[in-house]
Parts: C-alpha cells; structure tokens; sequence
C-alpha cells in the first residue's frame, strides 16, 4: 500500500516516518501537551493513515517540550467545552476513546515514550501502548479525583491489569504523582530511564521493533487484548457514562474553579 509521507504538517501533533517508525510527537509545548479536540482529530488521522501502510512497523507515541500529554484542556473552546463546562461525551467518545481503542487494536507495536509528566487522560494514552517507557524525572498523576471526576480513556481498566486493583484504587483515590522509577518499580511501565540516555534508549528499543517479526507481534497483541482487555468497549462506555453525569455536579465545577484559581477544592458531594 501506498507509505505515509515522510513528514506531515499538523498544528497540534508532529508526524515523521524513520525507516520503518512513525513517530507520532504532541506538539503543544507550552500547553505541556494538553488533550484538545484538535490534537484528537489529528492523531486519528494520523493512525488511520498508519494502520494501512504496511511500510510502517512500530510506532512510537510521545510528546515534544517538557512533557508528555497534561490531560484534558479545560480551555479548549473548539468542542471539549461549551458554555465553559467540559462536554464529556465530545470528549471521550469522539476523542480520547477512539484513539486509544485504534492503539490498541493496531496490528504493530506500539512504544509510549513518556518524556515528561503524564496527567489525567495523558495516563490513559501512555498506558494504552504496548511497551511504555518513561525519563526518570517523568511522573504519572492520575488527577480526575481533584476535579470531582474519574479516571477515563481506559485508565479504569489500564491500571489495575497492569498493577492490580490496590495500586489502582490508590492512584485513582489519592490522586498523588507516582514518580517514573517508583511506575517501573510497580509494573505500570516497563522502563524508567535516565534523561540523558531517554531518547537514544528509546530510539534504539522502537527500531528493534521495527525490524522484529510483525505478524507475530500482531498475533501477541490479539492473544493481550482478548486476555486483559476483551472489555474495553464496555469499559470505555461506562466511564464515559459516569464521566458526563460527574461533570454536571457541584463538585467538577468546583474543581474546575479552584484549579483555574490555583487554591484548595472544596468538595460537598453535590
């Protein structure tokens, strides 16, 4: 089939094909990454493109600047909000959802290459490759709990097949940053390397995969899917049904509130 260009301009994500990588970077530095609707739309594009080219072999996710992806933006005024308020179903149905499903499902591998804080939905889109990797000055922060929200984009399944339902009810409740070493430490992630070696450690780890035995490892993320994750549809459905009931309560607008204002939420249950 016809190979995806060696470069593509896009105004959120940078695209660029090495041999037989793509690699796909968030490109909104000074947002630290932040999800938007934009950055939705060109990703799925972007692995659309990818799963048909049978030129590419493994696929690497990661963010440019200081980090990896800080979550949902709670600014984003092209369709994640209306009227100021998060559109749940906007987000996760036709965003985060689809996007971690096609990861999931794509017949090569993917390498997460988590470069700097993961927040949130960010969580959700380093855990949904295959081998996750992380700088050792990265952290996960599953932070829905401070808005009044729950975890989502298939952290709700993500987390406890990888570390059990103790770490996972921990995470998720605490909402405290889990620090890269402790993630690899845990089984979150498969590694946590040094800064300094990061990048030519990770380079080295997709472009193996890359020359590996594609149909194989097709056949392993088949046989994983089945296994751990024969639920995510249902999963994904069910946060999202949670999530757009949450964001209606006192509690997300307060959240939202106090983290535009930089202070202390104060929850009542509303």
């Amino acid at each position: 089939m016809a190979g995806v260009s060696d470069e593509q301009r896009f105004e959120t994500v940078e695209f660029a094909r090495d041999g037989g990588v793509a690699r796909i970077a968030l490109n909104r530095p000074e947002r630290m990454n932040a999800w938007s609707t934009t950055v939705s739309a060109e990703v799925l594009t972007i692995l659309g493109e990818v799963k048909d080219d049978d030129s590419v072999r493994a696929v690497l996710v990661t963010g440019n600047g200081r980090g990896f992806c800080a979550g949902a933006d709670l600014k984003d005024s092209a369709g994640g909000t209306t009227g100021g308020v998060l559109d749940t179903d906007v987000v996760l149905r036709d965003g985060y959802n689809p996007i971690v499903t096609a990861l999931r499902e794509l017949e090569k591998p993917v390498v997460t290459a988590v470069n700097g804080p993961a927040a949130g939905a960010g969580v959700s889109l380093a855990l949904a490759g295959d081998i996750v990797v992380a700088a050792e000055s990265a952290y996960f922060l599953l932070a829905f709990t401070r808005l009044g929200l729950v975890p989502d984009a298939g952290a709700s399944l993500f987390i406890p097949a990888r570390v059990g339902f103790t770490r996972a009810t921990e995470l998720a409740l605490l909402a405290d940053r889990l620090p890269a070493a402790k993630a690899a430490e845990w089984g979150l992630i498969n590694f946590a390397w040094p800064d300094a070696e990061f990048a030519a450690k990770t380079d080295e780890l997709v472009h193996k995969l890359a020359s590996g035995p594609t149909r194989a490892y097709a056949g392993v993320k088949r046989e994983l899917n089945t296994w751990l994750y024969g639920q995510l549809a249902s999963q994904l459905e069910l946060e999202a049904d949670i999530q757009r009931d949450l964001s209606k309560s006192a509690d997300f607008a307060e959240g939202v509130a106090a983290f535009n204002e930089k202070r202390p939420a104060t929850f009542t249950g509303a």
